[in-house]
This record gives C-alpha cells, structure tokens and sequence, in this order.
C-alpha cells in the first residue's frame, strides 16, 4: 500500500484550498480521528485524551453517529470537536457528483460542523466548491493531513505507526488516526505512547 507518510510541500501547494496543516507559532499538534464513532475505540481515545488534557478532532461517519448518539455526544461533551466525513464513507473520485453532495447531506443532518474531511483523501474540485448547500450553508473547511499515522495499513507494525508520527510530526501537524475496529488493536499501542512522548517534550494538543 502506497502513501505519503509525511504530505509532500508540492501536494500542498497543488491543492491550496484545503487544510494540510496549521499555523506553527506554538508547540501545537492536531490530533484527528477518522471512522467513528465505535462502542469500543472511540470510548478508549477519549480516555486517553483525557488522561492526557488533550483536545482532538473526530471526523465521524454520519451512519455510525446515528449507530452511537450517546458516544458522539461524548465527544462533544468532552470539549472535541467534530467533522463530517460523510454518512457512508464514500470515495469522491467513484461516486457521482449527485449521490456524493447528497451522502454528504444526510451526514449534516447528523453533524453540525464545518470542518469535512473526504475518506480517503478523494474528493474532486467541483464537489469541494459545492460543499457549503449540503453543509447547511456553513463555510466548509476541507481538512486534509500533514502526517499519516498508517493504523489503517495491514502491514504496517505498530511500532513503525508510532514511528512515523514521531519522526514526521511538526508544530501545527494534523496527525490521522483512525477511531475504526481495523486499527484498534494498534492504536492502544500508538496513542498512550504519542501523548506521553509530545507531552514530555512540550507540545499540546489542540481541536481544529
């Protein structure tokens, strides 16, 4: 499985418009959960951000919200902030135009943001420029990453997942994780780690 562990600057600078990373005037890192919510893994991040007097950035999936309206008040009852990521994960580069801003929709209903993350990354110019009707007229902020993880990748040890983070994180990174059963196993082993390193060496952690 090929990615960018650390965004490439000229990837940034292809698309401008979007949210790779956040201004570096502090030790500041963003921490941002993909998938959720999930009865298990989302119960144990808030846990650790709690631990930890962390803020992070939850980019839930509109169908799991309404799966677990209890977990995703949670997290906002907690001082999270939360995001679309569409109501059935769906890839902007395989979906018609139409059945793509219409999913989108239906996960506004759910999730009252401005902030939307595409799964996947893949999202065309025209569905970017045509978010805010289907966003309840809000002024969408495309988010994107500035450092993958990889919890998501079968062959990709927990340990390097730490790894990568540690290595490619920066003041004002957007860091991706995923709050999903796939990657639960290896975010038990990555987060605690990343908090308690950051932490040690200064940084906070900061909602979008």
């Amino acid at each position: 499985m090929f990615y960018f562990v650390k965004t490439p600057r000229w990837l940034k600078r292809i698309y401008d418009s979007y949210i790779w990373s956040m201004p570096a005037k502090d030790k500041d890192l963003y921490l941002t959960f993909d998938d959720g919510p999930h009865p298990e893994a989302t119960v144990f991040v808030l846990k650790q951000l709690k631990q930890h007097n962390a803020l992070a950035t939850f980019f839930c999936i509109g169908k799991n919200v309404v799966a677990y309206p209890d977990i995703y008040q949670q997290i906002i009852n907690e001082g999270h902030a939360v995001g679309n990521h569409t109501y059935n994960h769906l890839n902007g580069w395989k979906t018609s135009n139409d059945d793509y801003m219409r999913d989108i929709g239906f996960a506004s209903q759910e999730i009252d943001s401005d902030l939307f993350r595409p799964p996947y990354g893949r999202i065309t110019s025209f569905q970017a420029k045509n978010l805010k009707p289907v966003m309840k007229g809000k002024e969408p902020r495309v988010i994107m990453w500035d450092v993958l993880s990889g919890d998501f990748d079968t062959e990709c040890t927990p340990e390097q997942c730490l790894a990568n983070v540690v290595l490619a994180a920066v003041p004002g990174s957007i860091i991706v994780f995923h709050d999903s059963e796939k990657a639960l196993a290896k975010l038990k082993y990555i987060l605690p780690r990343i908090l308690h390193y950051f932490s040690e060496k200064g940084y906070s952690f900061k909602s979008l």
